[in-house]
């Protein structure tokens, strides 16, 4: 057998019948996103163990065209590339205070020498550690420096296939400057190149303010890619630019009304019997939730605390671990309330408590609230903060809701779901200063570099793709990412003229320097009509002895209904300038 493959100007031209594309007629079980079902149905990926996959050739094209995408982005706002090692020493990560609280997600392993150590999940300590090496003076900085490289994060629960898997692609590029106004300018340069990427990627996106999690650092955006079918939810503004993931989405605190004026009332206890939830215990009291407070006792590693939120509201545990400044937060179990409180869950109230206490804005100036009496189906009216009980802090801790004005321009909210494809952090000195990774300024002094930390997963941009962009009969792709350009059927291949026409055509496109996918299978047409529907290829070319009756093939755009007969003689330019027009959507 030949085999038959053209590379041109980047460009990758393949035989159906040379190409390895195992395509599956039925929807896998395990399958739940649309994308986890496409890509397997497609041929793109096949799993090896939970979470991690085996990326076959249809899928590791689009990988390919995802990463030149981004590196032609990086390269193009000054960022260098260099690729750092997937295996990282432990030492590194106790030295920046990492190795324990990342968690279980950091795959720890010993060598043969008892050494620890462990496959990156990012690599903060790696290129600090390479930066404190070689970087001493100002006038070394600014510098920006990026990778794509395979990461493991051992994901308690992988699911969605190549949305949240073990083991996956990013890119990760770290800026290190000698103030905080280069540092904002690295920083916007970076948000600029991530609007490109996306939008060259073929994706409806939103950059939304986020919380910066296990990586740190004072500020973040996440760039989302608006899908239905995605984890994260969006909140943004109808009126103005501002958007949020729900985790982050500020609360503003109305101003005071007639509540707040109310004169304070005697505490008075009420027996509660066996009534321990919002909706029982403002039943029961005839009163509206918001006059309700909870008092809801965590555990942290200082030990535990409590966090004061109105009863129709819902805490935000992410702005709780911020305000409170800890790492780990979880909910206090029965035993450790029962011993906090002095009595069971759902009876908890703020008096009495010699526990760290914080509230959400809300209860600032309430007056006479109604809380759990610390005591076995009791509750308080009348409750007030100052005379009978104090916090040690007024912050937003809740989640903020469809009735909450923009905190920007005071406009309505919407909310929608999102897929995370890119994560972008001001990191401040978190790692230089733990690394001790200094510079000397014009003054000689020794101090620390300010970082920033740029994310994409390039796996997630294919996936995320797909969820936006597909139909009943399968994958619809972007130009710039999808496998190939243009595909070819030969219908009718033991005619020699269609199999001239289709073979002279494969070569002049290619000459062109399209992508082009051959499908010479000696297949029914409507078999591989179905296959071109679920490959998602952009534009699809038939030759048959139909169209060449009238010396023409056939164009169609995927999945746009109408058909275009073209002269054989003049379909490779008309072809190419079709290609391009897709492309110039991009932009």
């Amino acid at each position: 057998m030949t085999y038959d493959v053209t590379y041109i100007m980047g460009a990758i031209s393949r035989r159906y019948s040379q190409f390895f594309i195992p395509t599956l007629k039925e929807i896998p079980a395990e399958a739940e996103l649309i994308s986890h079902q496409l890509m397997l149905r497609a041929g793109m990926i096949r799993k090896l163990a939970a979470g991690i996959y085996n990326y076959l050739p249809f899928g590791l094209i689009a990988l390919k065209k995802v990463e030149g995408i981004v590196r032609e982005e990086m390269d193009r706002a000054g960022a260098i590339e260099v690729l750092l090692p997937g295996v990282q020493p432990g030492d590194l990560w106790m030295e920046s205070g990492r190795w324990d609280y990342y968690g279980p997600e950091l795959l720890r392993f010993r060598d043969r020498h008892n050494r620890e150590s462990c496959l990156g999940p990012t690599h903060e300590e790696v290129i600090t550690d390479l930066v404190r090496r070689e970087i001493h003076s100002y006038k070394q900085l600014p510098i920006n420096l990026y990778q794509i490289q395979t990461k493991f994060r051992d994901e308690i629960r992988p699911r969605f296939g190549v949305m949240r898997a073990r083991e996956f692609t990013m890119k990760d590029a770290y800026s290190f400057d000698i103030d905080e106004g280069g540092a904002n300018r690295s920083y916007e340069r970076m948000y600029v190149a991530y609007e490109a990427i996306f939008r060259r990627c073929g994706l409806k996106f939103r950059a939304v303010e986020a919380d910066t999690g296990p990586i740190g650092g004072s500020f973040s955006h996440e760039f989302m890619v608006l899908a239905n079918s995605g984890e994260d939810e969006i909140v943004s503004c109808q009126n103005c630019n501002y958007a949020s993931n729900l985790e982050k989405a500020e609360v503003v605190v109305r101003q005071c009304d007639s509540k707040c004026t109310e004169r304070e009332k005697e505490l008075q206890v009420v027996d509660t019997p066996e009534i321990k939830t919002v909706d029982e215990v403002t039943k029961f009291l005839s009163i509206g939730p918001e006059k309700l407070v909870k008092t809801l006792i965590y555990q942290t590693e200082h030990g535990p605390v409590a966090a004061l939120v109105r009863g129709d509201h819902e805490l935000n545990e992410t702005k709780l671990r911020n305000v409170l400044n800890v790492q780990e937060l979880a909910m206090a179990d029965p035993e450790t309330v029962s011993d906090v409180t002095g009595a069971p869950m759902g009876f908890a109230g703020a008096i009495g408590l010699e526990v760290r206490k914080v509230a959400d804005l809300a209860l600032k100036e309430m007056k006479n609230m109604v809380m759990g009496a610390n005591e076995k189906d009791r509750h308080i009216l009348n409750v007030n903060e100052g005379r009978d009980f104090q916090v040690e802090k007024y912050a937003d801790l809740r989640m903020i809701t469809p009735s909450d004005p923009c905190p920007r321009c005071g406009g309505e909210l919407r909310f929608g779901k999102g897929i995370e494809v890119g994560h972008i952090f001001k990191l401040g000195t978190k790692y230089s200063k733990a690394l001790n990774a200094n510079f000397l300024d014009r003054s000689g002094r020794e101090t620390p570099i300010i970082m920033g930390c740029y994310g994409i997963g390039i796996e997630r941009i294919v996936a995320a793709a797909i969820e936006q962009s597909h139909d009943e009969n399968g994958i619809v792709f972007p130009v710039s990412i999808s496998p190939f350009e243009v595909m070819i059927l030969a219908l009718e291949l033991h005619e020699a003229r269609v199999r001239k026409v289709a073979e002279d055509l494969y070569h002049n496109l290619s000459d062109l320097g399209m992508g082009v996918f051959l499908d010479d299978r000696d297949e029914r047409p409507g078999f591989k009509f179905k296959d071109a529907d679920l490959l998602g290829i952009p534009v699809r070319v038939t030759v048959s002895l139909r169209t060449l009756k009238k010396d023409s093939v056939e164009i169609k755009l995927r999945p746009k209904p109408d058909l275009r007969l073209m002269p054989v003689d003049k379909a490779p330019k008309a072809i190419k300038e079709v290609v391009q027009g897709l492309y110039d959507s991009l932009k």
